[in-house]
């Protein structure tokens, strides 16, 4: 049996103490099993300690498999699994740490304006939210019908889609509506036509249910619409208002010919109109579901226009598809927070989701202003610009003939953060690099810093 001597300090209570560093020693193979521990009288003598201190250190240990008292005998070591004898995980590279610590600038595409976010508004109804007898139950398995209304209304008045508060679905996330939409659509359908590029967390939630993906070439003048004749899919998910990742924004032409494929080949379109709201030259297109609502599954999200941390978005279904999805998920719990639902269906109901969005739609329209004017300052012919009439960022080509790694690992080393497009990309590549550089989230100063120390980095 051996004799235990470790310094105590005050920081923390020195049972605690002598329960972690036993602890430790055991883990770390110090201590070996079945080996006998020191009395509890032995011990506090040698720590000089009261003898409750020691007693309570080994009933911790006890109780959580450490060790075991055998009677008069004394404490020995359990056995561990080898597993436990490793060696403790080694802190992270403090280089890198040091980089990360160091970045100045992230243009950031999951951000929005803190500054002119409606804080003391959205508390107000929030506290009146929580004194209704509402938000003391499990929420609707649909989402809250005062929602469902109030969205019902901002759809027919900014996208001109007509629905009832039946068909629509709140949910968490797009991605989350895209996997409970699929569930019930491979029961008819076995593949799938997704923008190239496109969005690529709409690809891995259709490939979570084995669709075949076919790919309809999109290019910064638009979607080419002619391949479609040559897929064998009758479904397809594009992102008509607001192409992500290039910002173009379907015609109407090209919506009726979209329309008129699907009612041909008796499929579905699911429109994703993640940001429609920020568009800057003219007023947002209307939305493909207000063409034919038979035929278009229309998703939505409060994400980009309002706050991502809420996790709220919704879904619109075709009549004939609402009883299925109901059937299938009637008996599963919200996943979207009830208190959540309630306070944006007062937001919106006292008209301050409107007032946001006409704030916010000018907010960002001088920030996209600024910071194109910022990037044709500086690099000129060296690079040129994608989707600056809509959205909450833009696209870079750079004619520097370097690669997109390079761009983003310079950019690093310089303080800034800046998004790969790649991700996006399948077959139809384009011939240079390009990068996305989010604004939402950025002062002016930061705007204005970043663009500088790129212009540093890549020049």
């Amino acid at each position: 049996m051996k004799n235990y001597l470790f310094a105590l300090n005050e920081s923390s209570p020195k049972y605690k103490q002598i329960y972690e560093q036993f602890k430790s020693f055991i883990e770390q193979g110090n201590v070996k099993a079945d080996e006998q521990l020191p009395s509890i009288r032995q011990l506090a003598d040698s720590l000089q300690v009261s003898r409750n201190t020691t007693l309570t250190a080994y009933n911790q240990l006890v109780a959580e498999g450490y060790i075991r008292g055998e009677g008069r005998k004394g404490y020995f070591v359990n056995p561990l699994e080898p597993s436990l004898y490793q060696e403790p995980p080694s802190p992270p590279n403090k280089k890198r740490a040091g980089k990360e610590a160091s970045v100045r600038v992230d243009f950031r595409t999951d951000a929005v304006d803190q500054s002119h976010f409606p804080l003391k508004i959205w508390r107000r109804i929030a506290n009146q939210v929580l004194t209704l007898p509402e938000s003391f139950r499990y929420g609707e398995p649909f989402g809250e019908v005062s929602l469902r209304e109030q969205i019902a209304a901002y759809l027919l008045q900014s996208r001109g889609v007509r629905t009832d508060t039946d068909a629509i679905f709140i949910g968490s996330s797009t991605q989350q509506m895209l996997i409970n939409l699929g569930h019930i659509l491979q029961e008819d359908y076995s593949g799938i036509i997704v923008e190239d590029p496109g969005f690529d967390g709409a690809r891995e939630a259709f490939q979570f249910h084995h669709f075949l993906l076919e790919y309809l070439p999109v290019y910064a003048t638009g979607a080419d619409l002619s391949q479609l004749k040559q897929m064998d899919s009758s479904l397809i998910y594009v992102t008509p208002s607001h192409h992500s990742p290039y910002g173009v924004s379907m015609s109407i032409q090209q919506r009726q010919t979209l329309i008129g494929w699907a009612n041909k080949v008796q499929g579905y379109i699911i429109e994703d109109d993640y940001d429609s709201e920020f568009r800057y030259t003219q007023q947002p297109f209307p939305a493909l579901a207000s063409i034919d609502s038979t035929r278009v599954i229309y998703l939505g999200n409060f994400s980009k226009a309002f706050l991502p941390g809420l996790r709220l978005s919704y879904m619109v279904l075709p009549q004939q598809l609402l009883n299925r999805y109901k059937n299938q998920f009637l008996n599963f719990e919200s996943s979207t927070s009830l208190f959540s639902q309630l306070t944006m269906a007062k937001f919106m109901e006292n008209g301050e989701w409107n007032r946001h969005i006409k704030r916010m739609r000018l907010v960002y329209k001088r920030k996209m202003k600024y910071l194109v004017s910022l990037l044709k300052k500086h690099f000129g012919q060296n690079i040129s610009i994608i989707g600056e009439q809509s959205g909450l960022y833009v696209l870079i080509k750079v004619y520097l003939g370097h690669s997109e790694e390079w761009l983003i690992e310079r950019a690093f080393l310089y303080g800034v953060k800046v998004r790969p497009t790649s991700i996006y990309f399948i077959k139809n590549h384009p011939d240079r690099p390009m990068i996305k550089l989010g604004f939402s989230g950025l002062s002016y100063d930061e705007i204005e810093l970043g663009v500088n120390l790129l212009r540093k980095a890549w020049l």
